[in-house]
């Protein structure tokens, strides 16, 4: 086990455990307690009162954080013809057919998300086993599988992320990185937050938003207090 250095010690003094911090306060914390030398990621976790074994509470979807990320995002498009060119031009990394299948089977994953038209998808398909454990299979709830390859490039290019609750109710979603001021972060956060509420399952009982967390890549956990979006 790595062991952690005397700024992370320093750092870790910051941070109250037993407090659920207003969000603002703790995104600040979350800039204050970043000792790598690399511009770390922050990302916001969230347990939700969801049962994910049940189809109607699974939750799953995309959105366009208003500040971005602060990654530039590789986009891989799968399509032909005219959908080929447009991808093109709305700045897509790569473009292609049976060529990018080929060269993903043989190993090659230089790209962060795949579009693909809906004409592509029977081939794509063949995909699955090697997309699918890393999470970049296309799919209609994020927007990825879509004739409208410009608006899914240009959003993805913007900013856009992807949620998905896990087998134990709980999301992990970027927004952005620590270099970013707080009221961009807390902006980003909010989009996540707002969003999540807006697609809670008619299914789900009890409380939803049961707890939410945001963090730096090497930095402590710091809790957020829940509410404003308990309800």
């Amino acid at each position: 086990m790595a062991k952690k250095g005397k700024k992370y010690a320093d750092a870790l003094k910051l941070v109250d455990r037993d407090t659920a911090y207003q969000a603002e306060e703790a995104l600040e914390l979350v800039k204050k307690t970043s000792v790598a030398k690399f511009d770390e990621t922050v990302e916001v976790a969230v347990r939700l009162g969801v049962d994910p074994k049940k189809a109607d509470q699974q939750i799953r979807g995309a959105v366009v954080l208003p500040h971005g990320t602060g990654k530039t995002q590789r986009v891989l498009v799968f399509a032909k013809g005219e959908k080929a060119k447009e991808a093109e031009a709305a700045g897509a990394d790569y473009v292609g057919e049976d060529d990018l299948i080929n060269k993903i089977n043989q190993g090659w994953f230089d790209f962060d998300v795949i579009v693909a038209t809906p004409d592509m998808m029977a081939q794509v398909g063949r995909l699955g086993r090697v997309l699918g454990p890393k999470g970049l299979m296309p799919n209609p709830k994020t927007g990825t599988v879509t004739f409208d390859v410009t608006k899914a490039v240009e959003e993805i290019k913007a900013g856009k992320v992807e949620y998905r609750v896990d087998k134990s109710g709980n999301i992990h979603v970027p927004i952005g990185k620590v270099s970013f001021d707080t009221p961009k972060l807390l902006e980003n956060f909010q989009t996540i937050v707002e969003t999540l509420h807006k697609v809670k399952p008619a299914a789900a009982k009890g409380t939803y938003v049961k707890n939410i967390a945001v963090a730096s890549t090497m930095g402590p956990g710091i809790r957020v207090t829940t509410t404003a979006f308990a309800k």
